[in-house]
């Protein structure tokens, strides 16, 4: 190059296509304990060494001195390359760890080598420390010198003035080849780690070649396109000698040995791309575990155990830290290519079992990386067999070849496989052991993902059903059966619910209600509106005041607070529902005398929270045996489809014959729930309306006076008497003075009312005109008030109070059992 004038281009370094910058590279990787981790094929081309001898042993003594010193005309314009002789002291406190910022320079290293015809090589050296979490901690990219010069277009170039440096690889166009291409030679490396040195590579500065202070070269290396057109022709080459019976070249031979290398790399990553794409396509942690199972036999195993912690099986957290010989580890699948039933007995899917210290699964387990057993020997199969009680496992796994492991993620071990190939098979080895690491690794992050799944969805389904009543099957007059389905899509946790209320006079509250959302404001909401029906229920309003009151106290939580409702109220007695509705769809009722459904055309009203509407309600009179169906709209709307024919269904569902009421809301939800595209969570009641014969029921109207005491009990005897249930007179008859007691002593003016109910149980309600609820009050021996009511909670199988437009209501049951 002439510096005083016009600068000339750079030469083209390139064999294969030309392009400036293309060079053969040497990549070395060398770990925290500076031993070499890596050494790819260039690495064997430049220094001698094969990849068995590099790989494990110190980079000081593969990389020696030379000791011969550099001639005059070999400093550049540029300064020195620093002590040519030997490694230079940049490279060499690259090497042994003194330097923590990225270095380049020339060196001159002995490499004895019979197959050379030179003992020294003269290399362009770039080093760059690593950092992160794995053991890597340099990586050293070297280019032979003699090769540049060769390659040089100009013969009178003088290539000892190319001096290697770093740049911002955005400076070149295209200068990120080398990023793109660097993980194809780092093969024994997983994605991650190759992709962190990548990105250290590019943060620390790109590797240059200087020709001078304004001409620079970014170096691409010569694998790729152009390397592999040259092998091609390599390999036609060799064809075309062993056509002649010919012995190959050395250079044919070993490119043969490289190309099996290439297809050996290539087929692993076709391999954990095919895998990839086999697991992971659920969410559900079973199918999840039997696809990681199966993806990996035969092609890679041929027996495949998946172990699991004991609480990731059962959708719980576990504690930090490592595990011990006390873990439990649940064998949750096992695939294999062996004759059916061979392995079923000796370790069946299912079991529990805790591994010690001794075996590899603990190794495998405590250290998070896997562990190679090339074969196992007959000490070795005994050991693990010891674990098995009663069962000898010896036969199944001496003399395979065994590799354990870890399935991971976020730096816990969730569980291992345990791979196992044939004696007759090909060992494992470390490629395998890096194959095995990768795919545990994606299998881990797959399984992780759908045990939190599992997790959440546990916790939504615990937090629902705690929020969703447990309804007897039985009330005063009517049976009730219900069905609560979570969302398909939006989620497990949702705003719909049903409840049923026990009123005064064998009365029963039914309701449904929708609050419009999903998820866990939803719930939350629900929840609160659930508890101010229960409340306001118990006060008996009358079902148009109760949704008045309701959406009163929407309006004061928030302007977010809407809602549909639906509330009946059920009186056995007078055969007749008493029903409100707060923008809910329509309740359906099947007729028993002729099976005929029909939804009742209620007043629909506003939904809850709207504010200033007015709700109305209406009388229906019903028989014994009607059933009446209240749903919520997840179960009839579909996207789509109009509502009325999910309406349709459901009045010609509801009115199918059924053998119970579970069945009945079985028909429904099938007829219903088969169409697809429901993603609302549904709920559903049901209740059917028995109704109390007249002559299960006693009333009796008491004057203010105390001797109205004494008639009360003998009437309670003597009705008691008639309906069989002479056992239950004395408590009977004790609890109904107590009561009528107190009753005529807070009366007012109107004449106390007693009643008995016969049912399930027997029901004793006595009524009066003062609102205020008696309070049970403490066990003090010298008190002269509260007696009564410890008397009726001590023999009573339920009692309580409720007040009711006129005053008030206290009651008791007793078991009848009736039947």
């Amino acid at each position: 190059m002439d510096h005083g004038g016009e600068r000339d281009a750079p030469p083209s370094l390139g064999a294969g296509d030309g392009a400036a910058g293309r060079i053969p590279l040497a990549v070395v990787v060398v770990d925290r304990d500076g031993q070499v981790s890596h050494w790819s094929t260039g690495a064997r081309r430049l220094f001698g060494a094969a990849r068995e001898e590099a790989v494990g042993r110190s980079v000081l003594d593969l990389l020696p001195v030379s000791g011969a010193l550099p001639e005059e005309d070999e400093i550049t314009p540029y300064g020195a390359y620093a002590a040519y002789d030997g490694l230079g002291p940049d490279l060499e406190s690259s090497l042994d760890g003194r330097l923590n910022f990225p270095a380049a320079g020339r060196a001159r290293l002995t490499v004895p080598d019979p197959d050379r015809d030179r003992d020294r090589v003269d290399v362009l050296w770039w080093a760059y420390p690593l950092v992160g979490p794995g053991d890597e901690r340099l990586l050293v990219l070297a280019a032979d010198t003699e090769r540049l010069r060769r390659s040089g277009q100009d013969e009178d170039m003088a290539f000892e003035r190319v001096a290697p440096g770093f740049a911002l690889h955005t400076d070149f166009p295209g200068a990120e080849e080398l990023a793109r291409r660097l993980p194809e030679i780092l093969p024994s490396m997983s994605v991650d780690e190759s992709a962190r040195i990548v990105a250290q590579v590019l943060e620390l500065g790109y590797p240059i070649l200087e020709f001078s202070q304004n001409d620079r070269v970014p170096v691409t290396p010569d694998w790729g396109v152009a390397r592999r057109t040259e092998r091609k022709a390599r390999r036609e080459r060799a064809a075309a000698v062993a056509a002649q019976g010919l012995p190959l070249p050395a250079e044919l031979a070993e490119d043969e040995g490289e190309d099996l290398e290439y297809v050996a790399v290539r087929e692993r990553l076709e391999f954990l791309n095919e895998v990839s794409g086999k697991i992971g396509t659920s969410l559900d942690l079973s199918r999840t575990i039997v696809e990681v199972s199966r993806a990996v036999v035969p092609r890679f195993t041929d027996v495949a155990g998946t172990y699991l912690r004991e609480q990731v099986v059962a959708g719980e957290g576990f504690p930090d830290g490592v595990p011990d010989t006390t873990t439990m580890w649940h064998r949750v699948a096992l695939e294999h290519t062996d004759e059916p039933g061979r392995w079923d007995d000796v370790v069946p899917v299912g079991e529990a079992m805790p591994f010690p210290a001794h075996t590899p699964f603990f190794q495998c387990m405590t250290s998070g990386e896997p562990v190679l057993v090339p074969r196992i020997s007959e000490e070795m199969g005994h050991a693990i067999a010891s674990q098995f009680e009663k069962r000898d496992i010896r036969p199944l796994i001496t003399g395979r070849s065994m590799l354990v492991v870890p399935l991971k993620a976020r730096n816990v071990v969730l569980g291992f496989m345990i791979l196992l190939r044939h004696p007759e098979r090909e060992m494992f080895n470390d490629m395998d052991r890096v194959t095995g690491a990768e795919l545990a690794a994606r299998a881990g992050l797959v399984l992780d993902n759908a045990r939190m799944y599992t997790f959440q969805e546990s916790v939504a389904e615990t937090l629902q059903d705690s929020m969703l009543p447990h309804i007897p099957p039985r009330m005063a007059g009517c049976d009730i059966a219900t069905r609560y389905l979570p969302g398909t899509l939006l989620g497990r946790v949702g705003g719909d619910w049903f409840d049923s209320v026990k009123l005064p006079g064998a009365r029963t509250a039914l309701v449904v209600g929708d609050v419009m959302g999903h998820g866990l404001n939803s719930a939350a909401m629900m929840g609160q509106l659930r508890t101010a029906v229960q409340t306001m229920a118990a006060l008996d309003l009358p079902p148009a005041q109760l949704l008045r009151n309701l959406d009163d106290l929407a309006q004061r939580l928030g302007d977010g607070y809407l809602a549909t409702c639906l509330y009946a109220v059920y009186d056995p007695i007078e055969s007749e529902l008493h029903l409100a509705n707060a923008g809910h769809i329509p309740p359906v009722l099947v007729r028993a005398v002729d099976a005929r459904s029909e939804l009742l055309d209620l007043p629909t009203g506003a939904p809850i929270g709207v504010g200033g509407v007015a709700f109305e309600s209406l009388r229906v009179r019903v028989e014994p045996g009607d059933r009446l169906v209240m749903c919520t709209d997840g179960l009839v709307e579909m996207r789509g489809e109009d509502i009325g024919v999910g309406l349709a269904t459901l009045c010609e569902s509801a009115a199918h014959p059924a053998a119970s009421m579970d069945d009945a809301c079985d028909t429904i939800i099938r007829a219903l729930n088969t169409r697809g595209g429901r993603k609302d969570d549904v709920a559903l009641l049901m209740a059917r309306l028995n109704g109390i014969e007249p002559e299960d029921v006693a009333e009796w109207r008491l004057a203010l006076d105390p001797a109205e005491v004494r008639r009360a009990r003998a009437a309670v005897r003597e009705q008691l008497h008639d309906w069989d249930l002479d056992r239950l007179a004395d408590p009977a008859a004790l609890m109904v003075s107590e009561l009528v007691t107190n009753a005529l002593r807070h009366s007012h003016s109107r004449p106390v009312q007693l009643r008995l109910i016969r049912g399930e149980t027997l029901l004793c309600e006595v009524d009066d005109d003062d609102h205020t609820l008696p309070t049970l009050l403490g066990t003090d021996p010298g008190a002269e008030t509260g007696r009564g009511l410890r008397v009726v909670s001590t023999l009573s199988r339920e009692w309580g109070t409720s007040r009711t437009s006129a005053g008030k209501t206290v009651w008791f049951e007793l078991t009848s059992r009736r039947r």
